[in-house]
């Protein structure tokens, strides 16, 4: 896990790399790899590739970047700068010797650079793991960037038509002074909208995200490409083609092989454990394949002590089922005020989540941990949210009733002034957005409703935002041709909440503290073996040798709770009106992303 930046001059114009402005955006990321920094530029001047570097595979001096692959006689062929793990390189490697091919080192980086070499773009169906990554390309004068299938690791761009600039966070590229900070009105509407920047969009009109499951190319005549290698809207029409009746037997070792692959590291790994299935059950799986004992860290908070959302001592309880060194600190409101200002700063794009995964990866730095697993996507994938049961729900028992868009847009107009000030305001918009799976999904998830927004920020800001957000046409989209209600639901959450703020919040969090989140759960190669089946998370635990406490498993959800609405009670802002999610909200974006 690391950070990367890149900048390349691909215009004729003969203007050189500025090392000053590549080595300010490289250290901007400073905690994203504080074992080491690397910097690279080419011989013409017109490319330079950087990186910040936090051990995790092959720790010492070999494994360092930006690193080459060179021809017979030493001259470079390839030049990357990787940020992420490969899962599976250990195989790729050995075909790769198969083939014919030579390593220097035992990383994971040598070799994407050499399935590059051999298979070009074609590498990227290959490969098991978390990535984004720069690859420059002598012979071809052309730069490779690619981003893995959900998106796990970050990656951003600026083009003005000159210069191409990336990092692995917004504030890095913003750090090197020659990108403007103009605000993208749809990255702020989306934001408020949903409580994350939906990708491709960020908080400035100039800085892009490259999508998630795409890889693009640009090159000194001006090429630019962009594609799509891996759509799990696609995947899931395949998906639904075959037959889904799956034994049992086939989800757990696909979920033990897939916990394997996650448990790959040069240093130890540890486990984010809740009291809920899907961190359990990751810490049960990893169990069964470590040989030593496993660090696992729970958050303890005094607010929850004798309620319903208390996991401490549960989680203790399966800590010791499973013979785990387990820690359990406690974290108060005072906690919080000390660190708030921090939290919002390495928050690279604004969040209304992300609080709890802050806390636990501070402890898991404070354990020396630099690798931890999480139950991230364990919802998505066997239906573990109420969305999955509510959003069929309104389409099919409101969205069916002829103009009901349109009855829906007048009863909000005439009650939703009064509704706001009774009970959500969500309840306004209930008839208007119940006509299809998009519509229902914005209503359930949205933290401001579209109306809402002028009341708070420039009417014509908010107009120009949601034209060009295009919110509810990119949502429908994304589940086009789908069949069935619970995959519907599944991709929506995996490509919308999941990908943009639980994934998101993963790495800004986690790298905040040098701290590497790896997620099971989410993976392209478990994807398709379980994907679109009648799965549920009982299925994942009962799969264990050794079974979780049946309290556990029958324990309604709670999600990873953490009591940050109490804590902003209880601070004083008096600037704040909203209190609870939607005041934090607008604490953030006032704190750190008003321009």
């Amino acid at each position: 896990m690391c950070g990367i930046a890149a900048i390349f001059n691909y215009s004729n114009a003969p203007s050189r790399v500025d090392e000053e402005e590549l080595l300010r955006v490289r250290d901007r990321m400073a905690a994203r790899g504080p074992d080491g920094a690397g910097i690279w530029l080419s011989d013409d001047g017109k490319v330079g590739l950087a990186h910040r570097r936090l051990a995790i595979i092959e720790v010492g001096s070999a494994g360092a970047q930006p690193m080459s692959l060179k021809d017979e006689i030493g001259n470079i062929r390839l030049e990357i700068s990787f940020n992420g793990e490969i899962y599976n390189y250990l195989e790729l490697k050995k075909e790769l010797i198969s083939k014919g091919r030579r390593f220097d080192t035992n990383s994971d980086t040598e070799v994407l650079l050499q399935l590059y070499d051999e298979y070009g773009p074609e590498m990227l169906l290959r490969l098991r793991g978390m990535f984004a990554f720069v690859i420059w390309d002598v012979e071809k004068k052309g730069m490779f960037l690619a981003r893995d299938p959900y998106g796990i690791k970050p990656l951003y761009y600026s083009d003005n038509g000159k210069t191409l600039r990336l990092a692995s966070q917004v504030k890095a590229l913003l750090s090197g002074r020659e990108i403007s900070r103009a605000p993208n009105p749809a990255g702020h509407i989306g934001f408020f909208t949903l409580g994350y920047v939906p990708e491709p969009h960020t908080m400035y009109r100039d800085i892009k995200s490259l999508s998630a499951g795409t890889y693009a190319w640009f090159d000194c005549t001006g090429k630019k490409e962009f594609k799509t290698y891996f759509c799990m809207r696609k995947e899931m029409i395949e998906l639904e083609k075959q037959n889904l009746d799956v034994a049992p037997l086939h989800l757990r070792s696909a979920l033990l092989e897939s916990v394997e692959h996650h448990l790959v590291s040069d240093v130890p790994v540890g486990v984010f454990l809740s009291a809920g299935l899907d961190s359990s059950s990751i810490l049960a799986y990893a169990s069964e394949i470590s040989k030593g004992s496993i660090e696992s860290i729970t958050l303890n908070f005094d607010e929850f002590s004798g309620s319903h959302s208390n996991e401490s001592p549960l989680a203790k309880e399966v800590a010791g089922l499973y013979q785990s060194n387990h820690h359990a600190p406690t974290i108060n409101a005072e906690d919080f005020s000390t660190i708030k200002s921090n939290l919002i700063e390495s928050m690279d794009q604004p969040s209304i989540d992300g609080v709890n995964t802050y806390f636990v990866a501070r402890e898991a730095a404070r354990k020396g941990l630099k690798v931890a697993l999480s139950g991230v996507g364990g919802d998505e994938v066997f239906g573990g949210y109420d969305t999955f049961k509510q959003v069929p729900s309104i389409v099919k028992n409101i969205g069916w009733i002829p103009g009901i868009g349109n009855f829906g847009r007048v009863f909000r107009k005439i009650s939703g002034p009064l509704l706001k000030q009774l009970t959500s305001p969500k309840y306004a918009s209930l008839f208007e957005y119940s006509s299809d799976y998009g519509s229902a999904y914005i209503l359930r998830r949205g933290l401001f409703l579209p109306w809402e927004l002028p009341e708070f920020l420039d009417k014509t800001f908010v107009e120009e935002g949601w034209k060009n957000l295009n919110l509810n046409n990119m949502v429908n989209e994304s589940i086009d041709g789908i069949s069935l209600p619970k995959n519907k639901v599944s991709v929506l959450e995996s490509q919308w909440y999941m990908k943009n703020q639980l994934l998101r919040d993963a790495d800004w969090a986690g790298m905040a503290h040098s701290c590497e989140i790896r997620t099971p759960l989410i993976d392209s190669f478990l994807f398709k073996k379980i994907a679109a089946r009648a799965f549920n998370k009982t299925d994942m635990a009962h799969g264990l040798k050794r079974p979780l406490p049946n309290k556990l498993i029958n324990r309604p959800k709670t999600g990873f709770a953490i009591p940050v609405h109490d804590w902003i009670l209880s601070g004083k802002n008096d600037e704040v009106v909203d209190r609870g999610i939607r005041g934090w909200a607008k604490i953030v974006y006032k704190e750190n992303f008003v321009t």
